[in-house]
């Protein structure tokens, strides 16, 4: 399917700069740009690539200002990473989408099955499960008992939902999630862990995305709650009993232990760790790789552990790169300190 630079441009209230009647069918990054292309430009640092890119036309935010000659046609807009979103989501609507249940499928009779769902071979449907309307469940899926899943929903192969688990609306679930898996929840003994019984479930409230085996696990009573618009990267774990506020961003291999409590607007960068039973304000930044042991104000950027502002991190951190020096300057010192002490007592 063919778009011309006036069709994209109406679409994402862009302006032209070049041939109008330019025509693409595919997207390219811009240093890989071949003709029939669109890519975009957005970071200074690949610049110099829209000079020579094979690409037909180039998305650059308004205040772009060419120092020589642009091949490609360019439409201009305010931002141009979202209007490539725009597109992207444009073209992926697009495509055909499957529908029907697959013969291989395994749907209980008590399962309640919206219109246009689509269920891929040896996908498992428990009872009294109820899938909304335009949802895709593709191959090897589980859904077990009791769960209810919205409409417009994408659930990849080998996701794992437990019993009466809650999904929202435009939910997409990446291959190898897990949702509702018990809590990590024991009682030491005399003659060890006593598990404790996780009768919770998880909430995955509309717009929300799980990546590849990250895991959501149930409450031990009342609910794990992701909050709208929230987006999970691969390999992160909400603990039980969590509550993730809205359009919180966690980057891979994030892991928030249990009863916490995290704002909306927050992002954590990959590999950042948080203590339980904390809670952490609206619009926090948290750098990789910090280890959060206590609850946090709303409005900071922190990195580190614990973690502190990223200014003065950055500065403790040239410092602490001069340590061996240091040191050894110090017990140099200390030396030439106790020789003139010791000249002084003569």
């Amino acid at each position: 399917m063919e778009f011309s630079a006036k069709q994209i441009a109406a679409f994402i209230d862009g302006e032209i700069v070049g041939d109008e009647n330019a025509t693409v069918h595919t997207f390219a990054k811009i240093e890989e740009g071949i003709p029939g292309a669109i890519s975009f430009l957005s970071n200074p640092k690949y610049l110099p690539y829209i000079y020579d890119t094979k690409s037909t036309i180039i998305l650059v935010n308004k205040d772009f200002v060419p120092e020589k000659e642009v091949p490609a046609t360019l439409i201009k807009v305010d931002n141009a990473y979202e209007s490539l979103a725009k597109l992207l989501n444009l073209y992926e609507m697009s495509k055909p989408k499957k529908t029907g249940i697959d013969s291989l499928a395994f749907v209980s009779p008590s399962a309640k099955v919206g219109e246009n769902v689509y269920i891929g071979a040896f996908a498992y449907i428990g009872e009294n499960v109820t899938i909304g309307d335009n949802t895709r469940i593709y191959p090897h899926t589980f859904i077990g008992d009791g769960v209810k899943i919205g409409d417009q929903c994408i659930i990849y192969s080998n996701v794992s939902i437990y019993h009466d688990c809650r999904i929202g609306n435009e939910c997409i679930l990446h291959s190898g999630a897990v949702i509702g898996s018990d809590g990590f929840g024991f009682a030491p003994t005399p003659d060890g862990y006593e598990k404790i019984p996780q009768i919770g479930i998880v909430i995955l409230e509309d717009r929300v995305d799980i990546g590849a085996n990250a895991c959501v696990d149930r409450a031990t009573m009342g609910a794990t709650i992701i909050h709208k618009g929230v987006k999970l990267d691969n390999l992160v774990q909400i603990a039980h009993n969590d509550e993730i506020g809205a359009h919180t961003v966690m980057a891979a291999q994030t892991g928030i232990a249990g009863s916490t409590k995290v704002g909306e607007w927050c992002t954590f960068a990959g590999q950042v760790g948080v203590a339980g039973h904390i809670t952490i304000g609206d619009h926090v930044t948290f750098g990789a790789q910090s280890g959060v042991p206590s609850s946090t104000k709303p409005n900071r950027q922190l990195i580190g552990t614990p973690p502190m502002e990223m200014k003065p991190y950055f500065r403790s951190a040239s410092v602490f790169r001069k340590l061996p020096d240091l040191s050894f300057e110090v017990n140099a010192l200390r030396k030439e300190l106790e020789e003139i002490k010791q000249k002084l007592n003569k």
